[in-house]
């Protein structure tokens, strides 16, 4: 970057350059984040880890509590469809 004391047209052109290629080296690994970060497939492994973290804790063993309260939730909304598909016959 520029000194603030310094005025455009004393910058030599070759600070000027070197100043532009860093700049340039910032935007493309910027860049390369982004794309890596928005890339669909990375999305679906972030997402799919996430999951997991929600049912299994770091040393691998299975969180109990979770997956009950999961199971309970998919027992009841079971349960729930039938007891609505009975009553509409």
């Amino acid at each position: 970057m520029a000194k603030p004391d310094t005025q455009p047209q004393d910058r030599l052109p070759s600070s000027i350059e070197v100043e532009m290629e860093a700049t340039r080296e910032r935007l493309a690994g910027t860049i390369d984040q982004l794309v890596y970060r928005a890339s669909p497939k990375t999305i679906v492994k972030r997402e799919i880890a996430s999951v997991k973290a929600h049912f299994v804790d770091a040393q691998g063993n299975p969180r109990t509590d979770n997956i009950l309260k999961a199971a309970g939730g998919v027992v009841g909304f079971v349960a729930f469809v039938v007891v609505v598909r009975r009553l509409n016959k």
